[in-house]
């Protein structure tokens, strides 16, 4: 028989059509009248479908009366139009099948409401829930759309290495990669010898696939890169990761300008899709963890950026009276308190801030001809602050090596890099966005360890 979603099941045109539903037992409730109401979910759809099981069943009395929540089934029957208000339609059953059963007194997911928190430990079963499910169909629409997007501006897809030699940010917080036996060596006391491992130096996990996009970029285009990354900063914060997936475009011939109108469409495009595919999800986060998530992203998909250089942010934090609890002095790195007081009160609406001070940002950034600034982009939204960090990247030579040198990176480590400069240099930009970051925003999620399937977190590295 034709099997149908839970998804499609719950839609008016499905009335009529024969088929069968696989799926896990949400609730089961016996009438006096000889038959039984079984809700259903299959993850296609945040919405049940009611299943009515008659008494006539071979297996009604055995199992059928015995489905509590978590057991997995497959119905066979008809759709029809609902009796109740509650929902369009319902299915009539005509067979039953029991795939597995979970025992009531053990399976942690019944009708007892747990936390957020709670919910963490039982990764391997929370997606069952209806905000994890909720927050997976999102996630997974976010997924499609960057790939949605990218392609049809013409944007080429590039699978950029996990594996390393490189600190794209010059921060130094990465996982090392090693084959060699760390507890020989503490046991011995040995020194690492580098050249006798895997790689014959030291090897990371990426921080970033940056860099390597700007080799395609530098000669097919336009690029883009979406995978894992990590960062090995002991922060516990609810905004941090310590492995997540990012979102990196790469263009050749990009003023700063550009990479600004770049990240204005490709973020109204997620938003836009969301608010369009995921209408029943987004009003359960709506409903239940943030009552202005859905007006914010309508506001957002329909504002102008508002574009201001970093000087006069900080001009604009000093004059507002505000008493922040970092003081607001030139040169400083703006914290969320501060971003959050552009978006929230003075502008009420997404801020693209550029040229900030070089001191604050990597090598690669492009310098400005006032010495003290570079073509550095971050924009930044309401609740959240900065959601993508981007610049217009240094392509004279020269500078970008005097840049290296008073980041004290070794010239050497990056000549690759260098060539790129040496060899058709072209003006470039580019930006990352962090997927995780976007779908706590778009949600209203409290925790960004809520919005990733297995969060990976200091101290946590469960399933």
């Amino acid at each position: 028989m034709n099997r149908i979603s839970v998804k499609d099941a719950r839609l008016a045109p499905a009335i009529g059509s024969t088929g069968v539903v696989q799926g896990w037992v949400r609730t089961r409730r016996d009438s006096k009248g000889g038959f039984s109401f079984i809700e259903v979910n299959d993850g296609s759809s945040l919405g049940n479908l009611q299943v009515i099981a008659d008494a006539n069943l071979a297996n009604y009395e055995s199992e059928i009366k015995k489905l509590v929540a978590g057991c997995s089934v497959t119905i066979e029957g008809t759709i029809k139009a609902s009796g109740g208000g509650k929902q369009p339609t319902e299915m009539g059953a005509t067979k039953i099948v029991v795939h597995g059963w979970a025992d009531p007194e053990a399976y942690p997911l019944q009708k007892k409401q747990h936390t957020l928190e709670k919910l963490r430990e039982w990764a391997h079963l929370r997606p069952r829930t209806n905000t994890f499910g909720a927050v997976t169909r999102v996630r997974n629409c976010v997924s499609r759309s960057i790939h949605n997007f990218y392609q049809e501006e013409g944007f080429l897809y590039i699978h950029t290495p996990i594996i390393t030699a490189s600190d794209c940010e010059g921060a130094g917080a990465m996982f090392r990669v090693t084959t060699l036996d760390l507890d020989k060596l503490a046991l011995s006391g040995s020194k690492v010898r580098t050249e006798l491992d895997f790689f014959g130096k030291p090897a990371y996990l990426t921080v970033s696939g940056q860099l390597n996009g700007e080799i395609f970029a530098c000669s097919l285009g336009k690029i883009y890169t979406f995978g894992p990354t990590f960062r090995a900063e002991n922060s516990n914060t609810s905004r941090h990761l310590a492995e997540f997936w990012m979102v990196e475009p790469e263009v050749a011939f990009y003023e700063l300008t550009d990479n600004m109108d770049l990240a204005e469409r490709f973020l109204k495009r997620l938003f836009k899709d969301a608010l369009n595919q995921c209408g029943e999800d987004m009003a359960l986060f709506n409903e239940h963890y943030d009552k202005t998530t859905i007006a914010t992203l309508e506001k957002i998909v329909a504002t102008e950026f508002r574009r201001l250089p970093y000087t006069e942010a900080v001009e604009i934090l000093k004059a507002s009276g505000e008493k922040f609890e970092f003081p607001v002095e030139w040169g400083i790195d703006l914290q969320s308190e501060h971003e959050r007081y552009l978006t929230e009160k003075k502008f009420d609406g997404p801020v693209i801030l550029y040229d900030y001070p070089r001191t604050l940002k990597p090598f690669y950034m492009k310098c400005n001809d006032d010495g003290k600034t570079v073509r550095a982009m971050d924009v930044l939204v309401p609740k959240v602050g900065e959601i993508i960090g981007g610049s217009q990247r240094e392509e004279r030579l020269d500078v970008l090596e005097a840049r290296m040198a008073e980041q004290h990176l070794r010239a050497e480590d990056y000549w690759w890099y260098l060539d790129l400069r040496r060899f058709g240099t072209v003006p470039h930009s580019g930006f990352g966005l962090g997927l995780e970051r976007a779908v706590q925003f778009i949600t209203g999620m409290a925790n960004i360890r809520d919005v990733i399937p297995f969060p990976r977190t200091p101290g946590s590295a469960e399933f």
